[in-house]
């Protein structure tokens, strides 16, 4: 589950496992919570974390999109999306950080 995470995330998880272990179920009840698949999921989520500019979660969300079963397309898609919405320059990073990510 962890093998791609910074330290100061498990090193969080460790301080407090409690508050951890609440995240990890709300986060559960989310995904499960409406009709959307995994994979759908986890596009929508990776163009949210584009629009966050966060790099951590642009990598994380390309990894569980390709385990949930998208395509190298269906990725580079959801990121080019962001485009007209986002701004050039944050897209391009995304997709520097989906390519930093490996196939």
């Amino acid at each position: 589950m962890f093998d791609h995470v910074p330290h100061v995330y498990t090193a969080f998880r460790d301080r407090f496992p409690d508050i951890s272990e609440h995240q990890d179920r709300l986060a559960s009840s989310i995904d499960s919570a409406g009709p959307l698949d995994e994979k759908t999921s986890r596009l929508i989520k990776l163009g949210i974390a584009l629009g966050a500019q966060s790099d951590g979660a642009v990598r994380s969300n390309v990894r569980k999109a390709r385990e949930a079963g998208a395509t190298r397309d269906e990725i580079e898609h959801a990121i080019l999306l962001g485009l007209t919405t986002r701004g050039f320059p944050a897209t391009v990073a995304a997709w520097q950080w989906m390519n930093d990510v490996g196939e």
